[in-house]
């Protein structure tokens, strides 16, 4: 028996994408089981900030996991919508997804040196690290959204636009829930770096949303 080369379909590798990410999913929930019941209320309940807000806020195995988890997660709900929405201009392949994970990793990365290179400049490191924590953990939480949406667009809705936009839609309002939060507690701080917030807003918050969305032509 002569043995058969298979191609490498779309499902195959996608498959390999969200299974690495359930691997992250996992850990954290198995090393860190308090705290990821704390985390999976976030949110409708602020016990997560109050718990983790002071210590180790970014650099400790259970924020690394999940940040690996979303990096995932948003780059292939990217290249799904990219394929979904631009069927006839863009080759689906894996190398598109490698390059669209390149880019999600330099802007967020970029992002955060930004916010710590302000901390610096306005003497304000704490109350930076802590707005940080409380955005990157909501953005994380949003990750899980995108998750199951991966899952529905790429074995049971596949090609659905209308999931895309549910996923979006309930993306950005966990994003919203986020800053809300981070507005109502730091309130006083904000306004007294008024301008420097409105323009940080419209520069590394708004504009990307919008360019996607422009580039998507929903």
């Amino acid at each position: 028996m002569e043995p058969v080369l298979r191609e490498i379909g779309r499902e195959d590798w996608i498959t390999l994408i969200i299974f690495s990410s359930v691997i992250f999913l996992v850990l954290a929930k198995s090393l860190f089981y308090g705290r990821f019941l704390n985390f999976i209320i976030l949110p409708f309940n602020n016990k997560y900030i109050f718990l983790y807000n002071k210590k180790d806020r970014l650099m400790n195995w259970f924020h690394i996991f999940f940040t690996a988890f979303e990096l995932l997660n948003v780059s292939l709900f990217s290249y799904l919508a990219i394929t979904i929405y631009k069927p006839g201009e863009v080759l689906p392949s894996p190398i598109l997804f490698t390059f669209i994970l390149g880019l999600v990793f330099l802007f967020l990365f970029l992002k955060i040196l930004v916010q710590l290179g302000n901390s610096t400049i306005f003497n304000n490191q704490s109350v930076i690290a802590e707005i940080l924590f409380k955005k990157i953990s909501y953005l994380n939480y949003g990750s899980l959204i995108l998750f199951f949406t991966n899952v529905l667009l790429t074995y049971v809705f596949i090609g659905s636009k209308t999931v895309v936009i549910f996923g979006v839609i309930v993306f950005l309002l966990i994003l919203a829930i986020g800053w809300v939060t981070i507005i109502k507690t730091h309130l006083k701080f904000l306004t007294s770096y008024f301008f420097y917030f409105i323009l940080y807003l419209c520069a590394l918050e708004i504009a990307p949303i919008i360019i996607i969305v422009n580039a998507l032509k929903v």
